[in-house]
């Protein structure tokens, strides 16, 4: 009578469980995730907001220009100055059209918001906004 021995080692491979396709389908959704997440790029300085009873959210994507109470115009933690509103609002809308929103300090003249305001609709910038607090916030 012959035996068959079965070696220990063709068990054990057999047994085991593939999960690289697991690991690409997670690779994958990654991917898709970072992808498509916007991203909000925060002008760099705190500004003193007014309040405003008729707040409303605003759009996360969106054109952010901060005007400090020391009246330095800044975007992306730059100081961009007044002229550089204008250019910076026509490279943004060459992409998609994007609202303007203008973080201004309480203490900034209104004259020189009116200058920005007016850079950015120089700019192409259809819809210009002030980004204000709600009262109690």
């Amino acid at each position: 009578m012959r035996r068959f021995q079965s070696s220990g080692a063709d068990d054990a491979s057999e047994a085991g469980i593939d999960i690289s396709p697991l690991i690409d389908c997670i690779f994958i959704l990654l991917l898709f995730f970072i992808v498509t997440t916007t991203f909000v790029e925060e002008t760099g300085v705190e500004v003193d907001k007014p309040v405003a009873a008729a707040s409303v959210n605003l759009e996360k994507n969106s054109v952010l220009v901060a005007v400090t109470a020391k009246g330095e115009v800044v975007y992306g933690g730059r100081d961009i100055g007044v002229g550089g509103v204008r250019p910076l609002v026509r490279r943004m809308l060459e992409k998609e059209d994007l609202p303007v929103i203008i973080q201004v300090d309480q203490a900034v003249p209104s004259g020189l918001l009116v200058r920005v305001i007016d850079e950015a609709k120089l700019g192409g910038a259809k819809k210009v906004n002030l980004a204000t607090r709600k009262e109690g916030a």
